[in-house]
């Protein structure tokens, strides 16, 4: 579901990204509507920096996207499985194993889900 970004959200993806100069998608032209694939799409560059970006969040702010995942306002499906598996990581060291399922099953139901 696009959502335009509330003020948290670019929080975070600055918090994540601090090169990210705009919000808008150098290929598309189009102003990002999640957090996570901009992150790991556009500016981590590989599975271990996007590790150290997510790293950088607090629980809450780890919370506050699984959240919107489980509302469908945050997407997953552009993440490829290792950028995944580490989100899955992050989530199940700080929110436990019930986010981590959730986020699991929320990956898996995406329509252009890799896995």
């Amino acid at each position: 579901m696009a959502r335009e970004l509330s003020q948290r959200d670019q929080e975070i993806l600055k918090k994540c990204a601090p090169e990210c100069g705009d919000l808008l998608c150098s290929e598309s032209g189009v102003t990002y509507r999640s957090v996570l694939p901009p992150v790991a799409n556009h500016y981590a560059t590989d599975a271990d920096d996007f590790r150290q970006r997510l790293s950088r969040l607090t629980p809450d702010e780890l919370e506050h996207l699984a959240a919107l995942i489980i509302s469908g306002e945050e997407s997953l499906c552009c993440l490829s499985p290792d950028y995944f598996a580490v989100f899955l990581e992050q989530v199940t060291e700080h929110l436990g194993k019930t986010a981590r399922r959730e986020m699991l099953n929320a990956y898996r139901s995406s329509e252009d889900c890799f896995i």
